[in-house]
């Protein structure tokens, strides 16, 4: 990793922020929320999509984890509330579920 990767990772996990459903509203009625899975590091699918790495996000929509919010999810979304991370590589925010918090 050069110099250049790990500054962009590194203002890219700066600039991720937790968020709830109201924050992400505007955002998806625009069309620029795009979800990404839970089992992937947001801060790297955030580089990839920022350095234009075509071949990384279409192998990750190929493999269903990256794409678009739909009205599905926000749906779903209403239903359980979660809190998500999110971080923005404009014009797109990038959203992910963030993983509960398990009370011992």
């Amino acid at each position: 990793m050069d110099n250049f990767d790990e500054e962009l990772r590194a203002r890219l996990n700066a600039e991720t922020g937790k968020l709830a459903l109201h924050g992400i509203e505007r955002h998806f009625a625009r069309g620029i929320v795009v979800k990404v899975a839970m089992d992937l590091d947001l801060v790297e699918v955030a580089a990839s999509m920022a350095k234009d790495d075509k071949a990384a996000i279409e192998h990750l929509m190929q493999a269903d984890k990256l794409s678009r919010a739909s009205v599905e999810d926000v749906k779903d979304w209403h239903e359980r509330n979660p809190a998500f991370w999110a971080v923005v590589v404009a014009p797109w925010v990038l959203v992910q579920e963030a993983k509960p918090q398990h009370s011992s």
